[in-house]
């Protein structure tokens, strides 16, 4: 079975030291997502990039590569969107939050 339908995808860039209550702040805002009853969130541990305020997070340098960029994907419905950003915004003290509109093919069985 095919569904289409649109929806939006939230893109967001933290980095892998941030913390939420003691604990990753990738894994809370999983957990928040979960909580939330959000479609799906995945998160992706990059091997370098920067910021804004330029400062190089690289896994080829032994003292930088604790401190690796974060990316959280969160796609559902724009209603549940909403709402979890509203949480997000509590709990990001700084990284970057995109909201792009996705049209998106759900296959299953």
């Amino acid at each position: 079975m095919k569904i289409e339908e649109d929806a939006k995808l939230v893109t967001i860039f933290i980095n892998s030291t941030d913390q939420w209550h003691g604990r990753p702040l990738y894994t809370a805002i999983v957990q928040v997502c979960e909580q939330q009853g959000i479609a799906g969130a995945t998160v992706t541990r990059c091997v370098e990039g920067y910021g804004a305020h330029k400062r190089l997070h690289t896994a080829r340098l032994l003292e930088l590569a604790e401190n690796l960029p974060v990316r959280i994907e969160i796609i559902d419905s724009a209603a549940r969107i909403q709402t979890l950003l509203a949480a997000l915004g509590e709990m990001i003290g700084e990284g970057l939050v995109t909201v792009s509109d996705v049209h998106i093919l759900r296959f299953s069985h």
